[in-house]
């Protein structure tokens, strides 16, 4: 549990740094919000196994639904924008939280999870804050716009966990 936590702390270091820097190209920010996405979607899933906490079953349900409409969203705005789509795939950090998921079982799952959603989390609300304010696609802006409060409401759920 100790390197989950540890883990949990590097990445939200480690990912929240884009959004503070540069503001990013049209096709990163594509690519960023997708394998965010992803993470959430995977995760969630890897908790769905085993849970038995119902307020934890819902959100992590919550999260496959919200962030399957993000994905699909920005797709959509990323086809507006003329910005090519590859299919999302998990950074080597965000595998590897995964990994540390399904290596945990029971109420320690759970509380990793949680520790690498607040984490995801604060990082996702930089980058669609970030690009939603600076970035240079119209339609992305504007999907990133929408997204915001989606990941803000989140960010609230999980500070009640």
């Amino acid at each position: 549990m100790k390197l989950l936590v540890m883990s949990a702390a590097i990445a939200a270091a480690s990912i929240a740094a884009p959004a503070t820097a540069q503001v990013m190209a049209p096709a990163e920010y594509v690519m960023t919000a997708g394998a965010s996405d992803l993470y959430e979607i995977a995760s969630s899933q890897v908790l769905l196994e085993t849970t038995q906490d119902p307020k934890l079953r819902a959100f992590a349900q919550m999260m496959t639904q919200d962030h399957t409409k993000s994905t699909a969203d920005v797709k959509a705005a990323a086809a507006r924008s003329r910005v090519k789509v590859t299919p999302p795939k998990l950074t080597p950090l965000q595998q590897e939280l995964v990994t540390e998921l399904r290596a945990e079982q029971g109420p320690a799952r759970d509380a990793a999870y949680i520790a690498q959603q607040k984490a995801s989390h604060g990082q996702a609300l930089n980058v669609q804050k970030a690009y939603a304010a600076e970035g240079t696609a119209p339609a992305l802006k504007t999907a990133a716009a929408a997204i915001v409060p989606v990941v803000e409401h989140h960010v609230m759920e999980l500070k009640a966990m």
